[in-house]
């Protein structure tokens, strides 16, 4: 007696322990560890900061370029070798240069040879400031920056699909833990009605028969409820990998399935939603994208100016060493470009119409696409009503079937089929209900509102 009073304490102590070590999300918590944890959304947000440093990387276009190179070199004999022939020179008296031609005296030059460049030292730095690229610089900064706005679309893209299935993972495991609930509680019906068919059977007031149909049903309940309970803890593994955190078997979702609100609060203009749509800014993205390749590549055919200073260092051989500096001034006119620009800004233009034509149908699409989500939207909150209507009547009929069999108008089969009824309602409205938040995020998202 003494251990039973010292062991009661212990277990209550870590049943109250366990209660607090349970582990308790909502919807917007989950999301936020979703957008967190997943590895897609880490490399969208990456994609951005490598735009970002493409753009950075266009900027520096703006400024001059410098550029420096040298060379050092030393022969195994002279590059260059001067040969002088030897022979007399008229020396001159130092009064008539005319007279050289009638000297008398003369001085004795031996031949020689002189060699040049056996080694020597360049260098030269360059600095060039482009003036006119054919516009090329500009366009190229704003095609980078157009970049980054694509990557932030694709960005707010992931995240959506990420919420999207985040939630729909949620309400896919609260609506299995409901069903486990309503599984519970029909279990709880068949116990007590096995119960009293046993006592009638006992009595001799039922056959064997009634007893063996209960019996089975109960079989075929705990048969639903295992396979139940694996689909709960795949769900909720799943889940848990989802949105990045270690699994956990006590994991409380704390929003539930209710439906409070109409439909009706939700609409919007689809016109007007259009222009929140990602889809459509990447649409109109890519036609703006074609119209800056087309301007880049007419400034590849039109003429090219910089200006630049440069600076010389040279030493050769045994000579002093010198430095010279200079400024100038470069066009470059691409004439014969002109017969193949033709046909290349022709072919722009139709990559242009392309991107157009793409723009103006996809567009489209996203207006049905946001037409069929609102009717989707709609139609699973009639199927909420129906559903909850439906089962009140299953349990309006289970009421009158068990008030029947109490009172022997009605069979243990009867009986039996009317809780079987009533459980598939409860599963009903539940399914009906996680539908009816999963086509309410799709609905908010393809209006640009997630």
């Amino acid at each position: 007696m003494k251990n039973i009073n010292f062991y009661l304490p212990l277990i209550a102590l870590l049943s109250i322990s366990q209660v607090f070590a349970q582990r308790v999300l909502t919807l917007e918590e989950s999301k936020q560890l979703a957008l967190q944890n997943n590895c897609k959304i880490k490399n969208s947000s990456l994609e951005i900061e490598a735009a970002q440093q493409t753009k950075k990387a266009a900027f520096t276009n703006f400024f001059p370029s410098i550029s420096a190179s040298g060379a050092m070199f030393k022969a195994q004999k002279d590059l260059l070798e001067i040969s002088t022939q030897g022979g007399n020179l008229p020396v001159y008296d130092g009064k008539d240069l005319s007279t050289l031609s009638t000297a008398t005296q003369f001085a004795y030059m031996p031949a020689s040879t002189m060699g040049l460049l056996k080694s020597g030292t360049f260098g030269i730095i360059t600095v060039v400031q482009p003036i006119f690229a054919g516009g090329r610089i500009w366009n190229g900064n704003r095609l980078a920056s157009l970049g980054e706005d694509v990557s932030e679309y694709k960005n707010r893209l992931s995240q959506n699909e990420v919420i999207l299935k985040t939630e729909e993972q949620y309400w896919l495991v609260v609506s299995l833990n409901e069903k486990n609930k309503t599984i519970q509680r029909y279990e709880e019906l068949l116990n007590s009605l096995r119960a009293q068919v046993e006592d009638a059977y006992t009595s001799g007031i039922v056959m064997k028969n009634d007893m063996l149909k209960v019996k089975l049903k109960r079989s075929e309940i705990l048969l639903n409820k295992s396979k139940l309970e694996n689909g709960r803890k795949l769900a909720t593994m799943a889940f848990c990998q989802y949105i990045g955190i270690p699994f956990d078997s006590t994991l409380v979702l704390k929003d539930s399935l209710a439906v409070n609100d109409l439909p009706e609060t939700y609409y919007v203009d689809h016109a007007e939603a259009l222009n929140n749509r990602s889809e459509y800014h990447l649409l109109q993205a890519s036609v703006r994208a074609e119209e800056l390749q087309s301007n880049m590549k007419f400034g590849e055919y039109l003429p090219q100016a910089a200006v630049g200073v440069s600076e010389l260092y040279m030493k050769i051989d045994e000579s002093k060493d010198r430095t010279l500096g200079m400024v100038f001034g470069t066009v470059s006119i691409p004439i014969s470009g002109w017969w193949e620009a033709s046909h290349t800004l022709q072919e722009r233009s139709i990559k242009e119409k392309i991107a157009q034509n793409n723009l103006q149908d996809n567009s489209e699409l996203l207006m049905l696409q946001m037409q069929k989500a609102w009717q989707d939207f709609s139609d699973a909150y009639k199927q909420v009503l129906l559903s909850e209507e439906a089962k009140a009547q299953a349990e309006e009929n289970l009421k009158v079937n068990q008030d029947s069999y109490t009172n022997g108008m009605i069979s243990v089969a009867d009986l039996l089929e009317a809780q079987a009824l009533q459980q598939q309602m409860n599963d009903q409205v539940t399914d009906a209900k996680a539908s009816y938040r999963s086509k309410q995020i799709t609905y908010l998202q393809v209006t640009g509102r997630q």
